[in-house]
């Protein structure tokens, strides 16, 4: 008989709201802020401590505010070996900001100086390794590319990370961001029910994503 996996926490960031399992925790004042300054007062608002966060692409920044509401919710990095805990994000625009980003500093003829700074940040699966840095994770992660959030997908591959034994818990979910429209859905996925408690399927994937 197949195991049941669950839905343990989650968190929603858009539209100047960061959600957390279904309640709203911070809002934006200003709703045409721009998307930077909004990340950067989220991050002073729940006092992070991580200073190489200024230094992070947007996509990364925003992956690494959704993580850590995320994980100071649900203390998985207490819970499990590191090795136990796998970390699976998809998207649509990939790293494309940062690819057009660096992408003018090549065609500026006149400094064609190109920024170490933003080049490490042309792979979107940094974000994985940011959010793996920060919390000292190593079990299994993977980065995809689709149109729209994949809750068939996503639900498939992760149970069968968890029922296989390659993982105890996944963080897992969709973190996109380009030319200031920006989403995040991060959730972790467990074989206890924890604090949301709905199985991991893409039905209730699909539910608590829109």
């Amino acid at each position: 008989m197949e195991e049941t996996n669950y839905i343990s926490v989650f968190c929603k960031i858009r539209e100047g709201k960061v959600n957390l399992n279904h309640s709203i925790i911070y809002t934006e004042e200003q709703k045409e802020a721009d998307p930077g300054m909004f990340f950067k007062s989220v991050y002073k608002h729940f006092q992070f401590n991580y200073p190489k966060f200024y230094k992070m692409d947007k996509l990364s920044q925003l992956a690494f505010i959704a993580s850590e509401l995320l994980l100071k919710d649900n203390k998985v990095t207490e819970k499990y070996n590191k090795e136990d805990i796998a970390i699976v994000i998809s998207n649509r625009s990939s790293s494309l900001e940062s690819d057009t980003e660096h992408q003018k500093t090549i065609s500026d003829t006149e400094n064609n100086i190109p920024s170490p700074a933003v080049f490490v940040y042309t792979l979107p699966n940094i974000l994985v390794g940011e959010i793996a840095i920060r919390n000292l994770i190593k079990g299994e992660n993977s980065f995809f590319i689709f149109d729209k959030f994949d809750a068939q997908f996503t639900s498939t591959y992760i149970n069968s990370l968890l029922n296989s034994g390659k993982a105890n818990c996944v963080i897992a979910g969709w973190v996109d961001y380009y030319e200031g429209n920006y989403d995040a859905f991060l959730y972790t996925a467990e074989r206890t029910p924890g604090v949301i408690g709905a199985e991991h399927t893409a039905e209730q994937l699909n539910n608590l994503y829109k």
